[in-house]
């Protein structure tokens, strides 16, 4: 699986600069940039503070705030001074990716209040890469960055944005800034950290359309697991979100976890929901988990951790889960997680668990 961190954090910057650097004495940095409000100038800097920010994030790692603190660029005389910073912004931002553990989140609002090293990677090149735009765009230079950035991007922080044969375009467009044949124009846009829900030993780790992919490719998905580890249950599930995300129907809530347990951050085994719910309110569960970790009551717990999340949301009523009749252990998972004997489906039990 391609990395998310601090080398394509530096090849962002590296070729923004570039490109701005050649700008930065001989056109006037006080125009607006692009369809922003604020200037190039204002925009550069801006730049450079969303840099600092998110490494202080990574370093400090608070769960419920930013660390209170920014950056001045008052002292910088000229446009190829704040580049300087950018520069070093950048610079930082990539070494803490780089010394942040694999577990580690610190907060970030949107949407689900963390993000880990990865995801502060991904937000940081984003902010380079559209606020270039923006800026040469006001400056009428030209600039487009490479499109296995704009993919890496796209496959971690916007999973819900159906992908398109231009990467670039598609990360203009699913920012409000730029069209696509046969897509509405965006008006308002947030990126999406992976959710990640706490069991007692375990987090339920959303994965990405990238780890997705490295998973139905035969891969890790970035994750660190037990022997035998991840089985092709899991790999299945994983091309399910692929194909999910591919048509645009995708939405990582609704997606698959994978169960890390947490005393040694080792994947154990995969949660999630076979989609959205219905109209009805109703979402089935599925889990598979590899054979090392099986007897010791993870699948339960992570179970009605998963369940525990989905029924606090007011658009579901009902959960259910279908079990073969001869899988008597995972009949035993769900009756211990709450769930309900409803009735026989062919080969298989139906288990219900009803919002209270």
């Amino acid at each position: 699986m391609r990395d998310m961190g601090g080398d394509q954090i530096e090849e962002a910057v590296a070729d923004a600069v570039a490109v701005l650097r050649a700008a930065a004495g001989e056109q006037d940095w006080s125009v607006k940039a692009g369809r922003l409000e604020w200037s190039c100038r204002r925009t550069a800097e801006h730049i450079a503070s969303d840099l600092i920010s998110y490494a202080g994030q990574l370093a400090g790692r608070p769960t419920d705030r930013y660390v209170p603190f920014r950056i001045d660029c008052g002292e910088c005389e000229s446009p190829d001074d704040v580049l300087d910073v950018i520069e070093a912004t950048g610079s930082l931002l990539a070494a803490a990716v780089r010394t942040t553990p694999r577990e580690a989140r610190a907060f970030h609002p949107y949407p689900f209040r963390s993000a880990n090293r990865e995801g502060f990677a991904a937000m940081g090149i984003a902010e380079v890469l559209l606020h270039t735009h923006d800026i040469a765009e006001g400056l009428g230079i030209a600039y487009e960055p490479s499109a296995r950035l704009c993919e890496d991007v796209l496959t971690r922080i916007f999973p819900h944005v159906q992908p398109g044969p231009d990467h670039w375009r598609t990360l203009l467009w699913a920012t409000g800034r730029g069209e696509l044949p046969g897509r509405a124009p965006v008006t308002e846009w947030r990126w999406n950290n992976n959710l990640v829900i706490p069991a007692e030993r375990l987090t339920l780790q959303g994965i990405t359309p990238a780890a997705a992919a490295d998973l139905q490719a035969g891969g890790t998905g970035g994750f660190e697991w037990i022997e035998g580890g991840p089985c092709e249950n899991t790999r299945f599930s994983a091309g399910i979100v692929i194909k999910a995300y591919e048509t645009g129907v995708h939405r990582p809530e609704w997606g698959v976890f994978v169960l890390v347990r947490t005393e040694d951050g080792r994947a154990i085994g995969g949660m999630g929901f076979h989609g959205v719910p219905d109209d009805e309110g109703r979402a089935e569960v599925g889990y598979d988990l590899e054979e090392p970790a099986r007897g010791n009551g993870y699948a339960t717990e992570a179970l009605r951790a998963l369940s525990t999340w989905a029924l606090a949301r007011d658009d579901v009523k009902l959960l259910c889960a279908k079990i073969d009749h001869a899988n008597a252990p995972s009949q035993g998972v769900v009756s211990r997680a709450g769930y309900t004997w409803v009735r026989e489906d062919g080969e298989q039990y139906v288990y219900e668990l009803r919002r209270s």
